[in-house]
Formats: structure tokens, C-alpha cells, sequence
């Protein structure tokens, strides 16, 4: 095991890494960059650096018989079956982490000559159908409302397709009905959860003036959402202060977290969603909720996981569409969240990496490692066209086409970037 002792920062590393000292005070950061993060302080990860730098969770729920497991099983073998080098892992029967669709990396890895292409990756939970009466503990009840408390965003999938083979739950295809079943059970919960909290800050005798002060601010804040949860309104519905939003932060609300409906067609409505009567009164309700839309048929995308990848395009086509499910999924999950994607290219591997729209270089930077961040001194940026269009990093820069950037720059939308800090 080789290390690199630099001012009191002692990196173990793999001996593949690239990473570069110079001068002995700063280091260049290339991709290949493999460090145990078990020495590694408020390193952002909650999985390994091999899978992904920012981690995103999506509950998937639903009623029962809705085609639920089926599109998780579906979303996750093509997950697998994307990323040549991506290590697909099941975390648990129901917990599937797949692949970033994403051409951008394969084109930098082929023109960097990389032996490897790393993936962004998000985790995809299958919660246990839904039933009315969960937050009083019906069906699996708390179980089901605790895995949803621990995902970024919720993909709610709603049954729009007719089959007699297939009992819908409540005895008839009703995606209005669906959808407030499982909003009110999250309503209720929300509301049980902000009772209990307020009784507690109502005992607290507190007297530090600091603790006091945000004490208020949170118990102000959940009375605005209570009053929008009597009425109905998710709490994400009401807006609230940037500091009130950090007093109930820790409650995790469930009607707080944005929500995607899923849309689930038979494979004839594919092509042409908005034909179907269901699909339209979920696109109606999607608007009223503020809330994002995907139409997806569960049926084709189990379809394709039987198909070798070269065919599955042709497949699509046949079908009158484009993409698979995964891409609309994963893409308006990215837009809900306002996140965004840059690269790090080099000759041992090309790496997609998942950021907050708007992040500045040092926070970008940030993301693969902490101490990035706080040693930053510059970042090499050139947008991915021009890298392509020139063909590597090297032609990039005797172009002047690879810029170097400072603390304030805000990384844009497929960046390809070299970082440069001090520790």
C-alpha cells in the first residue's frame, strides 16, 4: 500500500491511483483517484467511490397490483445491463442500485481512451403496496411510512391500463382515487408526526436564548404546515423560509418530499400517452400537486430485460418511442431535485458525477472529496462539446479551449472538469 503524506494528510492509496503531487503543498486531481474511505473525514459517500458522489434515493410505492414491482424489477436489470462497468448490487430484496444513462460518458471514455466508465448511479427502493389505513398501522403500515421517510423523492405509480386478469385493488381502475389514498395516508402521518412534535416544544423549558430562538422558528413553522395538512395541502406546498425549512428539516415530513407519478400504460399507449383518458386526469392532477409526470409501461420495460442492450433500441422504435422508462424516470428525477451532471475524464477512468444545479467549483469539488473543497484553488473546465469537438483534454487546451476557473464559477451542465487544490 503506497501513501502520500502531505502537511499532516496521510492518504492511503490503491497503487492504480493517479493522483500527483506538486511542489510538495498542492495536488492535481485526476478521476482514477481511489482512496479507503475509512481514512477519510466528511467524505460525502454512502456508498463506495466506485458508485457514486452524490447519494440519490427514489421510493418507489403505489397501491397493490398497480405494476409496482413489476417496473422496480424492470428499471433495475436494465440499470444493470447500461453500464458495462458499473458493479449492479442488490443492498436488499427490494433496494436496487442501477446505472446513470448517460451516452456523454462513453463518448469522453472512448476519446480519453479510458479502461473504465463510471457511472452516476441512483438507488431505486420497492416499498410494500399501500393500503388505506397505513398511518393507523393498516397493512404494513409504519414499516411502509418509514421507507418512505428515507428517500430523496417518491415515484408514485399510478395504474392506467384496463385488465380482468389483473384485480385492481379497490375493483376498478381509478387513478384519482390512487393517488388521494396514498396522499392522504402521507397527509395523516405528517399530521400525527407535527402533534406530537408541537406537544414536546410546548413541555421544552429551554432557556438558552440561541436554543429558544429555533425552538420558535421550528414550532412557527409547523404550525403553517399543519393548517396546509388539515386543508389537504402537502407541506411541500407551503412556502416557507429558508430557515424554517431548516427547523423541521429533521422531521423528514413525507408530504414535504416532491413526488413523481408514474403513469403506467399498457404497451399499445406507449407511443401516444395522451390518447389515454386515465393518463390525462393524472397529468391534470400532477399539475394541481406541483408535481412531475412520467409515462411508462412496465409491460415493455420488463419486456426489454429479455432482450440482448443492441436490440432493445430497435425494439423501442418499434414501438414508436425513443427511450426506455429508466431514461424518463431517472431524467425528470434529476430535473424534480434540481440536479445536474459534470465529468472527469481521464486515460484510467471517465466519471460522471451527480451535483445541486447552481453549486460553485469548490463545492463541486467538494463532492468527490472534502478536503477539495477546502483547498481549492482552481478548476480546468472545458464544456463537453468542445471537448468533443476537439477531441481530448490536451487538443482542448492548445485550442484555448479549456478554461481556468475560480471560486466562483458555477459549474454548468456536462462540465468536464480537472481539479487543482492545496491541503
Amino acid at each position: 500500500m503506497a501513501r502520500i503524506v502531505c502537511h499532516h494528510l496521510v492518504l492511503p492509496l490503491k497503487s492504480s491511483s493517479s493522483i500527483l503531487l506538486r511542489s510538495n503543498k498542492s495536488l492535481q486531481y485526476c478521476p482514477n483517484l481511489l482512496i479507503e474511505t475509512s481514512h477519510l473525514v466528511g467524505f460525502r459517500r454512502r456508498f463506495s467511490t466506485a458508485k457514486i458522489s452524490m447519494s440519490l434515493k427514489a421510493g418507489i410505492v403505489g397501491l397493490p397490483n398497480v405494476g409496482k414491482s413489476t417496473l422496480f424489477n424492470a428499471v433495475v436489470e436494465n440499470g444493470k445491463a447500461q453500464a458495462a462497468n458499473f458493479p449492479f448490487c442488490t443492498i436488499e430484496p427490494n433496494v436496487g442500485v442501477v446505472a446513470v444513462p448517460d451516452h456523454r460518458l462513453h463518448v469522453l471514455s472512448d476519446l480519453s481512451k479510458s479502461k473504465r466508465a463510471v457511472p452516476a448511479s441512483i438507488e431505486f427502493v420497492d416499498i410494500a403496496g399501500l393500503v388505506k389505513g397505513a398511518s393507523q398501522g393498516e397493512g404494513l403500515g409504519n414499516k411502509f411510512l418509514s421507507h418512505i421517510r428515507e428517500v430523496d423523492s417518491i415515484l408514485q405509480v399510478v395504474r392506467c391500463f384496463e385488465d380482468n386478469d389483473i384485480v385492481h385493488v379497490n375493483g376498478k381502475v381509478d387513478p384519482k382515487s390512487d393517488i388521494d389514498v396514498i396522499n392522504l395516508e402521507l397527509i395523516f402521518s405528517d399530521l400525527d408526526q407535527i402533534e406530537k412534535r408541537l406537544e414536546k416544544l410546548k413541555k421544552s423549558k429551554v432557556k438558552d436564548s440561541q436554543t429558544k430562538v429555533k425552538e420558535e422558528s421550528e414550532k412557527s413553522a409547523l404550525e403553517l404546515v399543519q393548517e396546509a395538512l388539515v386543508d389537504g395541502k402537502p407541506a411541500r406546498s407551503v412556502p416557507l423560509k429558508d430557515y424554517e425549512k431548516d427547523a423541521i428539516k429533521h422531521l423528514c415530513l413525507l408530504t414535504m418530499k416532491p413526488i413523481i407519478y408514474v403513469a403506467n400504460v399498457a404497451e399499445s399507449d406507449l407511443a401516444v400517452p395522451e390518447s389515454n383518458t386515465y393518463v390525462k386526469e393524472v397529468m391534470n392532477l400532477a399539475s394541481e400537486l406541483q408535481s412531475g409526470l412520467v409515462t411508462i409501461s412496465a409491460q415493455v420495460e420488463s419486456e426489454l430485460t429479455e432482450l440482448p442492450s443492441d436490440e432493445r433500441t430497435e425494439y423501442l422504435k418499434s414501438l414508436g418511442v425513443d427511450e426506455s422508462g429508466l431514461g424518463n424516470l431517472i431524467r425528470e428525477t434529476y430535473s424534480l431535485l434540481g440536479l445536474q451532471t459534470y465529468f472527469t475524464s481521464g486515460e484510467k477512468e471517465t466519471k460522471a458525477w451527480t451535483i445541486l444545479a447552481g453549486m460553485t467549483a469548490p463545492q463541486a469539488a467538494g463532492v468527490i472529496h472534502s478536503d477539495f473543497e477546502k483547498g481549492f484553488i482552481r478548476a480546468e473546465t472545458v464544456a463537453y462539446n468542445d471537448f468533443v469537438a476537439a477531441g481530448s483534454l490536451a487538443a482542448a487546451r492548445e485550442k484555448g479551449l479549456l478554461r481556468s476557473e475560480g471560486k466562483d464559477y458555477v459549474v454548468k451542465e456536462g462540465d468536464v472538469m480537472l481539479f487543482r487544490f492545496n491541503v
